[in-house]
C-alpha cells in the first residue's frame, strides 16, 4: 500500500491522527522535499515520528519513483509525506497514477494546506478565482503570464492567491549544461520580491499603452509562515507589499478583487496602514 499523507503546514505536531498512525507502520517513509516546507527539519519530524526519513526529491519523486519509492509497495506499506495536502501539487498526481499502473493501492490521508488556510486573513474562499504561481524572473527571463490571469480574476471581481516560487537542489545553468551535480543554495520567494514584479509589471504595460486592472493601489494581503506560531498577515496597497517586512519562508501573495464589508473589516486588522482602506471602491454590500 501507498501512503500519501499530508503533513498540514506547521510543525511535527500537525500530522492527523490517522496519518501519524500509518506513518507508523509503514517499512519506509519518504519526505517530499522540494514544493514546501515546515518550520521544522526532518530531524524534529523523525523524533516524533519515530521513524528514519527519506527525503524525496524532484528528480526522485518524477524521474525514479518506479525504482525507489514505489518499489515493492505491493508487498509492503510506504509513506509518502507531504507539506501541506498530498494533492496540493501534479507531481502528485502522477505519482498516484504510476502506482495504479504498477497495480499498487493507494490511499489519501488529507491535511491543511494553503489552498484553504489562507482564509485566516479574512477573505472569503469561495470568492477567489484561479490560483497563479509567480516564478524568479531571470536577466533573461521574465515571464507575464501570471499577470494576466490575475487580471482575469479581477475583472470578475475574485481574488488571487499566488503561490511564490521555491528553488531547491536548483542547478545553474552552467552545472546543468556540463552534467555537474552542482546545486545552488535555496530560494524562497518573499513577498516583497513578488510585489515588485508585479510593479514592474504593471510599469512595462503602460510603456505599451495598456492600463492595468491592478494598480499600485490594489489592496493586497502578504502571508508568512501560515499555520506556524509565528504567522504574520499584513495587508495594504500593492506598494505597501514591496516593502512590508514579514520575516522568514514561506510566503504568499493575495491579490483581491471585489471585497465584501466583512473582508474588508477583517483586512483592517492586518493593515500596514488602515487609511490605505477608506477609499477602496472595489466592495460589494450583498
Amino acid at each position: 500500500m501507498l501512503y500519501l499523507v499530508g503533513l498540514g503546514l506547521g510543525d511535527a505536531k500537525d500530522i492527523t491522527v490517522k496519518g501519524l498512525e500509518a506513518v507508523r507502520r509503514c517499512g519506509r517513509v519518504y519526505l517530499e522535499a522540494y514544493t514546501s516546507l515546515l518550520t521544522v527539519g526532518k530531524d524534529a519530524l523523525e523524533e516524533f515520528y519515530g521513524k528514519e526519513l527519506i527525503l524525496a526529491d524532484r528528480e526522485m519523486v518524477e524521474q525514479e519513483a518506479d525504482n525507489s519509492i514505489l518499489k515493492e509497495a505491493d508487498v509492503c506499506d510506504v509513506a509518502f509525506l507531504v507539506v501541506g495536502d498530498p494533492f496540493g501539487a501534479t507531481t502528485h498526481s502522477d505519482l498516484v497514477l504510476r502506482a495504479v499502473k504498477l497495480g499498487i493501492p493507494y490511499k489519501v490521508i488529507h491535511n491543511a494546506s494553503i489552498m484553504n488556510a489562507v482564509g485566516c486573513c479574512g477573505l472569503q474562499l469561495y470568492n477567489f478565482g484561479e490560483t497563479v504561481s509567480i516564478v524568479f524572473w531571470t536577466d533573461t527571463w521574465k515571464p507575464e503570464s501570471f499577470f494576466d490571469k490575475i487580471e482575469k480574476n479581477r475583472r470578475n471581481g475574485m481574488h488571487t492567491l499566488c503561490l511564490l516560487d521555491i528553488k531547491v537542489k536548483e542547478q545553474s545553468l552552467e552545472n546543468l549544461m556540463k552534467g555537474r551535480k552542482i546545486y545552488e543554495p535555496p530560494r524562497y520567494m518573499s513577498v516583497n520580491q513578488a510585489a515588485e514584479q508585479l510593479l514592474a509589471i504593471i510599469q512595462n504595460r503602460r510603456l505599451q499603452g495598456a492600463e492595468p486592472e491592478i494598480t499600485e493601489n490594489t489592496i493586497c494581503v502578504g502571508l508568512a509562515r501560515v499555520g506556524a506560531p509565528d504567522q504574520k498577515i499584513a495587508s495594504g496597497p500593492l506598494s505597501q507589499m514591496s516593502t512590508v517586512e514579514l520575516g522568514g519562508p514561506l510566503h504568499s501573495l493575495i491579490v483581491t478583487g471585489t471585497m465584501h464589508p466583512l473582508e474588508l473589516e477583517m483586512l483592517k486588522l492586518f493593515s500596514v496602514d488602515s487609511s490605505s482602506f477608506e477609499n477602496n471602491v472595489f466592495q460589494r454590500t450583498t
